[in-house]
C-alpha cells in the first residue's frame, strides 16, 4: 500500500490556515466579534493562537523531512531550505507590493518601494510569510546539525536571551509599545518607511528582534514531530484503520502532559515577561507552543486512534494540502479584486463614488442580514473562506499540490 499522508497534521494545518483567512477577512473590521480579533497588547485570543500554530505546525512537519536532507548530505540541506527560504520570503514580499499599481484620485498609479510623496511610506519589507520563512531557516539549522538535548538547551538560551534584552535595551516599560526595544532595531534596519504602522506609530509586529523567539516556536514543533516518530509510531501515522488506543499510551501521555507543563510554564513567566503576540515574547512562545501541543494531540488521539474521518477532518483537510497556497491566493484576490471600482453614487459634493465586488457583496449582502453588524461582517468571512475552500477543493481533485 503507498503511505497515506499524516493526516492529523494536515487537519491541524488546515484548520490554522482556515482560521487564519477567517480573520483576516472581516467584512468590515469595524465589527468583528472579541474572539476573532487580536488582543490589544498583553494578552492572548483565539486568533492570537493562529499564527503560533501555524509555526508549530512548520516545525512539526519538518521532523518527518529531515531525516532525507540529512541523507543527503549538507549540499542537499542548504540547497533545499535556502531555496524554500528564499521563495516563501519573496511571496511575503510579492504580497506586500502586489497588485503593483494603485488608484490615485481617478487613474492608476505605480506603487513605489518609497512613496515619492511621502519618504515616510512605502512597501512593507517583512510580514507573516517572511516571519515563517526567517524561523524556518534556523530552525532548519538547529534541527539538521544538533541534537535534541542540545537543542532544547539552546532554545531555552535563546528565550531568556530575548528577555534579557528586552529589559536590558526596553525603555521604563520595556514591554509597551513605546519602550520595546526592537523597534529601534527596525527602524535602522528597514527604515521607517518599510515598517508596519497599524498601531498608529512605525512598529512592526513580525520585525527583526521578535523573529528571533518565533524561531524557537518551529523549534518546539520540531520537536514535538520528532518525539512522536520517536515512539515508533511512523507506521501507524500512514494507517487508514483505527488503532489500538493502548498502544499509543506512551505517545498522547507525553504529548499531553508536556503540553500542559508548557502552558504552566508560560502562565507563570508571563507574570514577569507578559504574554504577547505583538513583541512575541518569552511566554507567549512557551503558552502558545504548549496549547498546540495539546491541540496536536487530541487530534492524534481523534483521528488516528479513534479511526475518525468525517465532514469536519475532510472539510480541513483541504486547507492542510495546499496551505501556502490558499493562504497567498486569499491575500492577493482581495487587492487584486480591488483594482476594478464600480460607481457607487455621489458623495454630497457630487463626487463620483466607487465600491469593489466584495464590499459591494458585503454591503448588500452580509450587512443585511438581522441583529448586531458583527454577524454581518462574520458571515461575511465566512463566504471568504468557504471561497478559498472551494478552491482547494477543486486543486485536491485534480491532484494538484502546490508546494515550495
Amino acid at each position: 500500500m503507498k503511505p497515506q499522508r499524516y493526516y492529523s497534521l494536515d487537519v491541524f494545518r488546515g484548520a490554522t490556515v482556515a482560521f487564519m483567512i477567517l480573520v483576516n477577512n472581516p467584512g468590515t473590521w469595524k465589527y468583528i466579534f472579541v474572539p476573532l480579533g487580536h488582543a490589544e497588547w498583553h494578552g492572548c485570543t483565539p486568533t492570537d493562537l493562529v499564527f503560533p500554530f501555524f509555526l508549530f505546525a512548520v516545525g512539526n512537519a519538518m521532523a518527518f523531512v529531515m531525516p532525507r536532507l540529512r541523507e543527503g548530505g549538507s549540499g542537499v540541506f542548504w540547497r533545499k531550505v535556502v531555496r524554500r527560504t528564499v521563495i516563501i520570503f519573496l511571496i511575503g514580499l510579492l504580497i506586500m507590493w502586489w497588485p503593483f499599481v494603485k488608484w490615485k484620485g481617478e487613474e492608476l498609479v505605480f506603487k513605489h518601494w518609497v512613496d515619492p510623496d511621502d519618504p515616510n511610506r512605502g512597501i512593507r519589507i517583512l510580514g507573516v510569510l517572511q516571519r515563517i520563512a526567517l524561523a524556518y531557516f534556523f530552525a532548519s539549522i538547529l534541527a539538521f546539525y544538533f541534537k535534541p538535548k542540545a537543542i532544547i538547551w539552546i532554545s531555552t538560551g535563546i528565550l531568556l536571551s530575548y528577555w534579557g534584552l528586552c529589559i536590558a535595551l526596553g525603555g521604563e516599560d520595556p514591554y509597551s509599545l513605546e519602550g520595546w526595544f526592537g523597534t529601534a532595531i527596525d527602524k535602522q534596519i528597514l527604515g521607517v518607511a518599510h515598517m508596519y504602522k497599524g498601531e498608529g506609530v512605525p512598529f512592526d509586529p513580525e520585525g527583526l528582534a521578535s523573529t528571533l523567539p518565533a524561531i524557537v516556536q518551529v523549534v518546539f514543533g520540531y520537536l514535538t514531530g520528532l518525539f512522536i516518530r520517536n515512539q515508533g509510531q511512523v507506521d501507524w501515522l500512514w494507517a487508514k484503520v483505527p488503532l489500538s488506543k493502548e498502544s499509543h499510551f506512551k505517545l498522547l501521555s507525553g504529548l499531553f502532559v508536556t503540553g500542559f507543563i508548557l502552558v504552566v510554564l508560560g502562565y507563570v513567566w508571563s507574570l514577569g515577561f507578559p504574554i504577547n503576540k505583538k513583541i512575541w515574547t518569552s511566554s507567549y512562545v512557551l503558552y502558545t507552543a504548549g496549547l498546540g501541543a495539546l491541540t496536536i494531540g487530541t487530534m492524534i488521539w481523534y483521528i488516528e486512534v479513534q479511526g475518525v474521518r468525517n465532514g469536519i477532518t475532510r472539510f480541513f483537510d483541504v486547507f492542510g494540502k495546499n496551505p501556502l497556497f490558499i493562504y497567498v491566493l486569499s491575500a492577493l484576490l482581495v487587492r487584486f479584486v480591488g483594482l476594478f471600482r464600480i460607481p457607487n453614487g455621489f458623495d454630497a459634493d457630487g463626487v463620483q463614488l466607487y465600491t469593489t465586488a466584495f464590499a459591494w457583496f458585503y454591503n448588500n449582502v452580509c450587512a443585511m442580514i438581522p441583529g448586531p453588524p458583527e454577524i454581518g461582517s462574520f458571515a461575511y468571512a465566512l463566504c471568504y473562506m468557504l471561497l478559498m475552500w472551494a478552491v482547494g477543493y477543486v486543486l485536491d481533485k485534480k491532484g494538484i499540490y502546490v508546494k515550495v
